[in-house]
């Protein structure tokens, strides 16, 4: 292997980097089941298990209007807005509406509910407000953490996306809410926001938009933009499994074109065991 610096570094790069991300998986799969451990406690508190998803949604509003007391941070600006031990508990964080609706969010899926989050875009794609969404029955309707309330029109039918478009609904459905703002319109939406990643954002929705129009509805992005523990544990997956096929490139690199003899994983671990399990040779 000396005589491949090139493939020497590769080598020990990616086996260390590989080392990095197993230890990273490990550490992040026991973060996000304390998490879940965490919420699933705080959710049996709150929601009944056999209440249907409208009544196990009011609950969790109700809890937002009139739980016991929080706790109080006059640096709430310090606090990590994606966990959800932070948002359940501060008071500030649950009067912002991205980090209600986090809270919202979490307690729902421990609640059983299925639950995504919403942000309502400027014209510039800068985000104005942050809503959930949840499945009930076959509609997604829209409720807003931030206010306490599902939106309805005036007959009392939960309302979707889609409907608040419409010219006069949305004014409907809001005139009794205090202080809500005539810019949360439902014209343009999205469930991620691409624009945030720098220089390459807008141009990237594009190209996804091309490629498959439906991508940010496909699949549930909440927890991996609304969870830090789920985040790591994703993002540690992904690192682990693009390394390990990584190193398994490079050995196949190694031994069908460098021909470079090498000691396999597999050898290593059965000397291990043996160094370990093995009975000592006495003189």
């Amino acid at each position: 292997m000396k005589e491949h610096p090139i493939f020497r570094t590769a080598w020990w790069g990616t086996n260390v980097l590989l080392a990095a991300a197993v230890i990273s998986l490990i550490f992040a799969a026991g973060w996000e089941y304390s998490v879940r451990r965490y919420l699933k406690g705080f959710s049996d508190a709150i929601v009944p298990e056999a209440a249907a998803p409208e009544q196990k949604v009011e609950a969790i509003l109700e809890w937002m209007r009139h739980g016991p007391s929080r706790n109080s941070s006059a640096h709430s600006g310090e606090l990590a807005a994606r966990d959800p031990q932070n948002t359940l508990n501060y008071r500030e964080l649950l009067e912002v509406c991205g980090t209600a609706t986090n809270a919202f969010l979490n307690l729902g899926k421990s609640g059983g509910l299925q639950v995504r989050r919403l942000l309502l875009l400027g014209p510039n794609r800068a985000t104005k407000h942050v809503v959930a969404e949840v499945l009930i029955g076959d509609r997604w309707v829209v409720v807003d953490p931030m206010f306490r309330t599902m939106l309805r029109d005036p007959q009392g039918q939960l309302l979707t996306r889609q409907q608040l478009r419409a010219p006069g609904v949305l004014e409907q459905a809001t005139r009794d809410i205090p202080d809500y703002s005539s810019e949360y319109d439902y014209n343009n939406v999205a469930h991620i926001r691409l624009a945030r990643i720098p220089l390459m954002g807008l141009g990237l929705r594009r190209v996804l938009d091309r490629m498959y129009s439906g991508w940010d509805e496909a699949f549930d992005w909440s927890l991996i933009l609304e969870r830090e523990s789920f985040a790591m544990l994703f993002a540690s997956f992904l690192a682990t499994v693009f390394l390990l096929i990584g190193r398994l490139g490079l050995a196949w690199y190694a031994d069908r074109r460098l021909h470079i003899p090498r000691l396999r994983l597999r050898t290593q671990i059965l000397r291990a065991r043996a160094a370990l399990f093995s009975s000592p040779e006495l003189k």
